[in-house]
């Protein structure tokens, strides 16, 4: 039994511009994939002329700059496809907001939550991490009222909640090993400018700077590709002078702030008691202050520890972003006892501010690409503020170049 499908991430034969067709055998499956709707192969003809070899193209050497799932997803696949690839990333690790906090009670998902799949690309790529993610039992997502009250649950979803184990982390993190261990990975270094190369015309050079306040400049690249949220990757364009077609598409973007409290109950953890408060482990709240709230020790393969991640509105972050960390928590404190009945004090808790947390107005395309500059940009804010939107756009930019 044959059937075909499109060769994507992270394959060698994506270095071609055009997709490349490849046999799916039966040891795969035994009959075609659902949801895959691809033509059949035309029979080869009696007499046809050989066709010349095709030649690969040139490696380029390509700066990706940002870590994150766009990011890291791009620079996999450039990679794979012959090129040499340097990623910049600002914190000390790859993952963006896919980032696991850790603590002494256990790690929480300040960011992203849980992610869904409905791209079979996507599903290609979780393939080459097997036993990595497991779904999430909290499918029914309760709707509260400002009060705390369950108004109602959400209907089934269409889609699995999928979590990353033993952290959201672990999945981006997974992915950029290749890149660290092959020396292409950088981290705790900030981008600050990009310029046109001085020793190379037509080449650009990076300007960084790391956390010891050394600057650096990386020479010689032949693209530079931004993946970061649109606002910074906006800002580093302007400042740097290039890019102005990126920066005026980037403009019509919108990103919402967001303010993560993490809290750690270890006290529910003792015979006869093994939560507190609630019995639904996440839930869409309408409270002024609260859009998000989920058990962190009902994920899988998280300890038993009671922990919430709560996620304040985008509205309210707006308002406070600027505000003192400890008034913001203290805030959020109250407002997680008002919608969960929890009037324990938490042995731990902090917070988080993500300036750029949720795309509200997206781009409406699944990149940026300017061949004539080499200069491209990618990320969620492309397409949406799904962590496969981040990964479909560092996939199809990577593409569009390969």
């Amino acid at each position: 039994m044959r059937c075909w499908k499109t060769t994507t991430i992270f394959d060698a034969q994506a270095r071609a511009r055009r997709v490349e067709w490849v046999r799916y055998t039966t040891h795969l499956t035994d009959t075609c994939p659902k949801g895959l709707n691809m033509p059949r192969p035309k029979p080869a003809r009696a007499a046809t002329r050989p066709r010349a070899p095709r030649t690969a193209p040139t490696p380029r050497r390509i700066a990706v700059i940002g870590a994150g799932m766009a990011g890291v997803a791009c620079a996999r696949t450039l990679m794979q496809a012959g090129h040499q690839v340097t990623v910049f990333e600002k914190s000390d690790r790859a993952g963006g907001r896919t980032s696991t906090f850790e603590t002494p009670y256990g790690s929480f998902d300040a960011g992203a939550q849980y992610f869904t799949v409905r791209d079979a690309r996507f599903t290609q790529a979780l393939d080459t991490v097997p036993g990595l993610c497991r779904p999430w039992s909290a499918n029914t997502v309760r709707v509260l009222d400002a009060a705390g009250h369950v108004v109602a649950a959400s209907p089934l979803p269409k889609d699995a909640h999928w979590v990353a184990k033993p952290g959201m982390g672990s999945l981006v993190a997974a992915w950029a090993q290749p890149l660290q261990q092959a020396g292409c990975l950088h981290t705790q270094t900030r981008v600050v400018r990009i310029e046109p190369d001085r020793m190379a015309p037509g080449s650009w050079q990076i300007c960084t700077q790391e956390t010891d306040g050394a600057q650096h400049i990386v020479a010689g690249f032949d693209v530079v590709l931004i993946a970061q949220p649109a606002t910074p990757a906006r800002a580093l364009l302007d400042a740097s002078g290039v890019g102005n077609t990126l920066s005026k598409a980037m403009a019509h973007v919108d990103q919402g702030p967001c303010w993560t409290l993490m809290a750690a109950f270890p006290q529910a953890v003792r015979p006869g008691l093994t939560t507190l408060g609630p019995q639904w482990n996440a839930a869409r709240s309408t409270h002024h202050r609260i859009a998000w709230l989920a058990r962190e020790s009902s994920k899988p393969g998280r300890n038993s520890i009671e922990r919430w991640t709560v996620q304040a509105s985008p509205t309210w972050s707006a308002e406070h972003l600027e505000d003192d960390p400890d008034r913001v928590q203290a805030k959020l404190l109250k407002a997680f006892s008002e919608v969960t009945g929890i009037r324990a004090a938490p042995t731990h808790a902090e917070v988080h501010r993500w300036r750029y947390a949720q795309t509200t107005k997206p781009l409406g395309q699944s990149y940026l690409w300017d061949e004539a500059t080499g200069l491209g940009a990618c990320g969620d804010w492309c397409l949406g503020h799904r962590l496969e939107d981040a990964f479909i756009s560092g996939l199809e930019l990577a593409l569009a170049i390969a």
